[in-house]
């Protein structure tokens, strides 16, 4: 088995594989190493209803649309079963059950350490992502142990909580979607300030006006590059809800409820000072990130996160990142915005990335939605 690549890609999501996909139109040789069982199960293994939070028309990686109608949502298998197309269709070099332990510089490059062995690699991209470990509050320890405590990250369905109330913790996308799926067979308590909402129901308007709109923002001008990006990229925990709405959680049954503080007498204690009894309690509190197994210092900064503009590492050259929050734009670490980041760092990675080519290539991208929304 050949153990030298031009490149190693680590992690086979959305990320790693639009960045083998990108290496390929650069006659670049890639290999992709992924712990999972399949290409896709890191979608698969998530909650039973899970459906993408943007439409299936923004969701199709580089070079293959996404197979269902435009304003659908698709579902958790549908998107994994996508990428097993994607990589097959491309004919990816995908290695599953391959878990990553380790990254070190060489003479040559680097060595990717593994369970199934190591590998050698002129450049290496790490497209695991940013969430890693999930993020739950140390008072999370003094509830009473009676309440049946779980990250969003291992809920799968209902059937896993204790009968009585549930505290959602966490008012983004994931929280308003685990929400309504508890409604149907719990009193829910929903804990958190909402991040604010698409202002229509999805139908002609939004498709027409508004969901372009928001994606054109989300590419163009909530980038690092821009002053109002600069400003307020750093303020954005999570984006706002595009398929639930508020009033649906509402209708549901799903109460809000102030932040949760702390715990009290073993229940959990709200901001406005009042106590919930409880017999569940999801935390969809996000996730942090965890690279200590790179072991490149100089590519980090003092609170473990990579030093890189667009994903490129210039004080580890050969070592990029796909698939980071914020890595260039809003959209950055979500279905619509991983392809042109994947593209940027495959063309650094050729030596084909100068400033006219990437104005080249984005002014294309730019001019495509701005006809979208009718701008010419």
């Amino acid at each position: 088995m050949d153990r030298h690549f031009e490149t190693v890609i680590i992690g086979g999501g959305q990320a790693g594989l639009s960045v083998a996909y990108h290496l390929a139109r650069q006659n670049r040789s890639s290999v992709i190493l992924d712990a999972n069982e399949r290409i896709g199960d890191s979608w698969r293994t998530r909650w039973d209803s899970l459906r993408v939070f943007t439409p299936a028309k923004y969701n199709g990686l580089p070079g293959m649309r996404f197979p269902a109608p435009s304003l659908s949502f698709p579902t958790k298998d549908e998107v994994a079963d996508y990428m097993c197309s994607y990589a097959a269709k491309f004919d990816l070099q995908v290695r599953n059950r391959v878990s990553v332990e380790a990254v070190t510089r060489t003479a040559r490059g680097f060595a990717v350490m593994s369970n199934a062995g190591t590998y050698e690699a002129d450049t290496v991209v790490v497209a695991t992502g940013a969430h890693h470990a999930p993020k739950i509050p140390g008072f999370a320890s003094h509830l009473d142990p009676q309440i049946t405590q779980i990250h969003s990250s291992a809920y799968k369905n209902p059937t896993q909580l204790r009968q009585g109330a549930v505290l959602v913790v966490g008012a983004g996308n994931s929280g308003a979607e685990i929400s309504f799926d508890l409604s149907q067979t719990h009193r829910v308590w929903l804990s958190g300030n909402p991040p604010g909402q698409l202002p229509v129901r999805h139908g002609p308007a939004a498709a027409a006006f508004v969901l372009p709109l928001v994606k054109f923002l989300g590419t163009y001008v909530l980038t690092v590059d821009t002053p109002v990006g600069r400003k307020v990229l750093p303020k954005m925990k999570t984006a706002p809800l595009i398929r639930m709405k508020m009033n649906d959680l509402r209708r549901a049954g799903v109460e809000q409820v102030a932040r949760v503080t702390g715990a009290q007498d073993g229940v959990p204690l709200l901001a406005d000072g009042r106590t919930l009894d409880v017999a569940n309690v999801i935390w969809c509190t996000g996730f942090r990130s965890d690279f200590r197994w790179i072991q490149l210092p100089a590519a980090f900064g003092t609170d473990g996160r990579p030093l890189h503009y667009r994903g490129v590492v210039a004080s580890e050259p050969g070592l990029y990142f796909v698939g980071l929050e914020h890595q260039y734009a809003a959209v950055s670490d979500v279905l619509p915005g991983i392809g042109r980041d994947a593209g940027y760092v495959a063309r650094h990675i050729a030596g084909r990335e100068t400033l006219a080519g990437r104005v080249d290539s984005e002014d294309g991208m730019v001019r495509r939605d701005m006809a979208e929304l009718g701008v010419r």
